[in-house]
């Protein structure tokens, strides 16, 4: 093995870099032809990858470019993993979102006993 550079399947890779909780999962995605590698798409999961190859992919709502700098050889703890790979996105900016307040009773929500039968009464006499 000395002097060939180590390969791996790319569904498998990408389940023990954790960027997805099943190898199905990877393999589905990779199917859809959801992931680039070397900028070229491929629905082969079978596709070998190895150190330097450069994969492009959606996850969640966020496009992933991730160098692979280390194939592994197995799926360990999220520290191990992060060494996987070198995250190549550009950060995302998160949207200024304030929390929506509280809103005021205005007479919204659930009718009290007195209400619902006023509402039914009114309805009654609508529908004659």
């Amino acid at each position: 093995m000395v002097g060939t550079a180590q390969k791996l399947r790319l569904d498998k890779w990408l389940w023990h870099a954790r960027f997805f909780k099943t190898r199905s999962l990877a393999a589905a995605q990779v199917q859809a032809g959801v992931v680039r590698v070397n900028g070229a798409p491929t629905q082969k999961r079978a596709s070998s990858v190895g150190q330097g190859d450069v994969l492009t992919f959606i996850q969640g709502n966020h496009v992933r470019v991730i160098r692979i700098e280390a194939v592994g050889t197995r799926r360990g703890p999220a520290p191990e993993a992060q060494t996987l790979y070198t995250d190549l996105s550009p950060p995302e900016a998160k949207p200024q979102e304030k929390p929506p307040e509280n809103p005021a009773f205005e007479g919204k929500g659930r009718p009290s006993k007195r209400d619902r039968r006023i509402l039914d009464l009114s309805k009654a006499r609508h529908l004659e």
